[in-house]
């Protein structure tokens, strides 16, 4: 794996010699650095002008994938003329049409149900927290007084029998429990789904696909943007478990490219 900026030559031909440029942002950890809660992560002024110019940008469209709601990912960001996709692609809002993914919204009321007992089983140990985000749930510990282990057991407790009969789906990302419905479908299926209705839309074949991202979870859409002949960035140190071909090291390196490009 290679810093993205050591092959800036090669990267820049590749931008340029495609129709278009489908460029696709993770969040958390990758716009804003990754913070002790959600409600700190807050994209910062210049970055915000960037992703508002490149939208503008007839080369470009410029979207966000994240495990946030799309309710929550939209207010954050607060642009116009960006592809949303919350929930892990669950919820995508772009191109004049939307998306969601009806087992899902089936399953809003068992969500619901699991929250609560959640919030109760997590509720003595300090630092724990459990977000609702409507169509998944995730446990946040990142600020958790207690071992790790504590809260595993905890955690457990309530859904492994869920997990085990397949009534959810389980995934862990930086300091965080991720509960989904049970369905095939991810950040991976959401970059799928996007470049589809772009080629379909704008008729161009030769589109760029590009993909940004920090997590697990970003892991489903490295693995397509590489079958797309793409380019997957990881941000973080050089990762050798990560499938991404490039990495950058921090939201500040992410907001340095944003510029070049």
């Amino acid at each position: 794996m290679r810093h993205l900026f050591k092959d800036w030559a090669n990267i820049a031909r590749r931008f340029k010699a495609a129709d278009h440029v489908l460029l696709l942002l993770d969040y958390d950890g990758t716009l804003t650095p990754i913070v002790d809660k959600p409600e700190l992560a807050v994209l910062a002024y210049d970055t915000r002008k960037l992703l508002q110019k490149l939208t503008k940008n007839r080369h470009y469209t410029v979207g966000i994938i994240s495990g946030r709601a799309l309710s929550d990912l939209k207010s954050i960001v607060g642009l116009d003329d960006l592809i949303y996709a919350g929930n892990h692609g669950l919820e995508i809002e772009g191109f004049g049409s939307s998306f969601l993914e009806p087992v899902a919204v089936e399953m809003q009321p068992f969500i619901d149900m699991l929250h609560k007992a959640l919030s109760v089983t997590m509720k003595g140990i300090r630092g724990v927290f459990v977000e609702n985000k409507g169509l998944t749930l995730s446990v946040h510990y990142r600020m958790a007084e207690a071992k790790e282990e504590k809260v595993k057991d905890a955690f457990r407790k309530v859904t492994e029998p869920l997990h085990v009969t397949g009534r959810i789906r389980i995934t862990e990302g930086k300091k965080v429990y991720e509960i989904r419905p049970p369905v095939d479908w991810n950040k991976g299926k959401a970059v799928a789904w996007l470049m589809a209705k772009l080629k379909d839309i704008s008729r161009k074949q030769n589109i760029l696909p590009v993909y940004l991202g920090d997590d697990l979870t970003d892991e489903d859409a490295f693995k397509v943007i590489d079958k797309m002949n793409g380019i997957s960035i990881v941000i973080g140190e050089d990762n050798i478990s990560s499938v991404a071909q490039y990495y950058l090291k921090t939201s500040q390196e992410v907001a340095d490219f944003l510029k070049m490009l």
